[in-house]
């Protein structure tokens, strides 16, 4: 069989290149985006300079992938922003922001993925969510709220896509050592930790265990599922 043919929405650092990196590792040819460069190098990786809810740019590294690879096998919504505010103190600027980010891009991606994967009726989808929305963390109401849809819209798609072979899930992590958690409070991170079964920060192993397993072939029968981590 072939190399895999992955896409992983932000590669430029944390949880994404991380993932870049794991599956660059195991033989996939692996296509990234971000919002800025990456210095990721290596012979089987490719990088966009792409905003994920920029449709044209989106479809743009879609029809590459086609013309280059003939197939996609795997995606990985990664890419997102948090916001952590009190609601009355978030300003609706905000809120479009990671809503277009974490939703709109997520569905983007999803939808020109499965256009791709539908022609060899195979794919696996693979969505990034929060165990911020199990536990309805307060101060994160847009974040939640952005999350809590991705959750709707993997459960749906998962209905709509399985009869072409593709398959529709998502992770959940809880804290882990990356940018975006760096910039909240200790105390807060702290609590949050304390409300789960499992009482320490998340690694980027611990995400990669669970993206192994959905993007599986032997996991064709596992779709719509929302994994949370640390026992939440």
């Amino acid at each position: 069989m072939s190399a895999p043919v992955t896409i992983i929405t932000g590669t430029r650092k944390g949880i994404g290149r991380h993932l870049a990196e794991h599956y660059l590792a195991q033989g996939h040819r692996v296509i990234g985006c971000s919002r800025q460069p990456a210095d990721l190098s290596h012979a089987d990786y490719r990088h966009f300079t792409t905003d994920v809810v920029d449709e044209a740019r989106v479809q743009e590294l879609f029809a590459n992938v086609r013309k280059e690879h003939g197939r996609l096998d795997n995606l990985v919504n990664n890419a997102g922003i948090a916001s952590m505010n009190h609601s009355l103190l978030t300003p609706v600027g905000t809120v479009r922001r990671v809503m277009d980010t974490n939703l709109t891009g997520a569905f983007l991606f999803a939808r020109e993925a499965a256009k791709l994967m539908q022609k060899n009726k195979y794919g696996r989808i693979v969505n990034f969510t929060t165990v911020a929305v199990a536990l309805d963390l307060e101060g994160e109401a847009a974040y939640v709220a952005s999350k809590a849809a991705v959750e709707a819209l993997t459960r749906v798609m998962a209905r709509e896509l399985a009869g072409y072979g593709i398959t529709v899930n998502a992770v959940g992590p809880v804290p882990i050592e990356t940018d975006l958690i760096r910039s909240v409070p200790k105390d807060k991170i702290a609590n949050l930790v304390a409300r789960q079964a499992i009482k320490r920060l998340g690694t980027l192993e611990d995400v990669t265990n669970v993206v192994d397993f959905f993007l599986r072939r032997d996991s064709a029968f596992v779709t719509g599922q929302v994994l949370y981590l640390g026992g939440v």
